[in-house]
């Protein structure tokens, strides 16, 4: 039996980069030093995070999210030209947009476009789907976000899966969506919900939908499962989209009435600080969360996110 042998993440980007005939020394060099964060994002020194706010009725989605970058200082702070880039949405369940299960379609859309406009010279959007991938695209927008910016869409399927070594303290070999791996930068761009079984998803959970396999096995143990897959997909930035909670019955919702309102944007390079403040809009404080205080200690952030570098916008 030719059982295919696990990689690492650094020898799937290698082998990769040796397909493409873009492997030079020089190139190697700088991978070797720069992964340190999935997209080759370097860990920054002075952590922030930029909070978005729609304060009135008719407020446009759209220039909020530009704002917020641009209070970050740009999304050519983030991409560079001839960047490949994939982004992460949550689009796992079959809903509209209103029903708060999925990230909302004008944020995705103008992330897109920002990426566009630094010069990336392709911009993707990937996430491994629960209910049927075209069903999926079809009612949460994302496929209306591809055919208007132009954006390719990945479906998910099993070529694009490969087994790597995840070196978590739980997960050690599982199936990764690839282009998830490939990518020069990748942005997490998850929506938050209720979780029946986490008590949230935000940004590091979101990385289950950026693996194959049995996603059943995934939940149990499912706050070190989160941790793992976050410690590994690590993004170069993590956008939660706030427009709408789903405050009950989730991850999938289904009601309008499981829906609030709450006109946000959290911006940060922080992943678990990033958590952190997105589950205050569910009263929750940040250390009564697993897969946060995990995530502290495990050393991919901090739960204090008052510690860091902090600005406001408001539209």
């Amino acid at each position: 039996m030719n059982i295919e042998k696990p990689v690492t993440r650094r020898e799937s980007i290698k082998q990769l980069l040796k397909v493409s005939g873009c492997l030079t020394f020089a190139g190697t060099t700088a991978f070797a030093s720069n992964l340190v964060k999935s997209g080759g994002a370097a860990t920054a020194n002075n952590p922030f995070m930029v909070e978005g706010v729609g304060v009135t009725p008719d407020y446009d989605i759209k220039e909020l999210t530009r704002k917020t970058f641009d209070a970050a200082g740009g999304i050519s702070k983030f991409i560079s030209k001839g960047d490949v880039v994939v982004i992460k949405p949550n689009v796992s369940w079959a809903r509209r947009p209103e029903m708060a299960a999925s990230t909302n379609p004008y944020v995705m859309e103008a992330v897109v476009e920002l990426c566009q406009e630094a010069g990336a010279q392709k911009v993707r959007i990937a996430d491994n789907t629960i209910h049927d991938a075209r069903r999926c695209f079809a009612l949460t927008g994302v496929g209306i976000v591809a055919k208007n910016t132009g954006a390719d869409l990945i479906y998910p399927r099993t070529s694009l899966m490969r087994r790597m070594k995840l070196q978590g303290n739980r997960l050690d070999i599982w199936p990764v969506f690839i282009p998830l791996v490939e990518a020069d930068k990748v942005i997490n761009l998850p929506v938050a919900k209720h979780h029946s079984l986490s008590a949230l998803t935000l940004g590091m959970k979101n990385w289950i939908g950026a693996v194959g396999g049995r996603r059943n096995k995934l939940h149990q143990d499912i706050h070190m499962t989160i941790v793992d897959l976050a410690q590994f997909f690590n993004p170069i930035l993590t956008l939660i989209d706030g427009i709408r909670i789903m405050t009950r019955n989730g991850p999938s919702g289904g009601s309008t009435s499981d829906v609030a309102q709450k006109n946000t944007l959290i911006l940060s390079d922080d992943p678990v600080a990033a958590d952190a403040r997105a589950a205050r809009w569910f009263g929750r404080k940040p250390e009564q969360i697993g897969f946060i205080k995990l995530g502290q200690k495990w050393g991919l952030g901090t739960h204090d996110f008052q510690k860091l570098t902090r600005k406001k916008v408001t539209v």
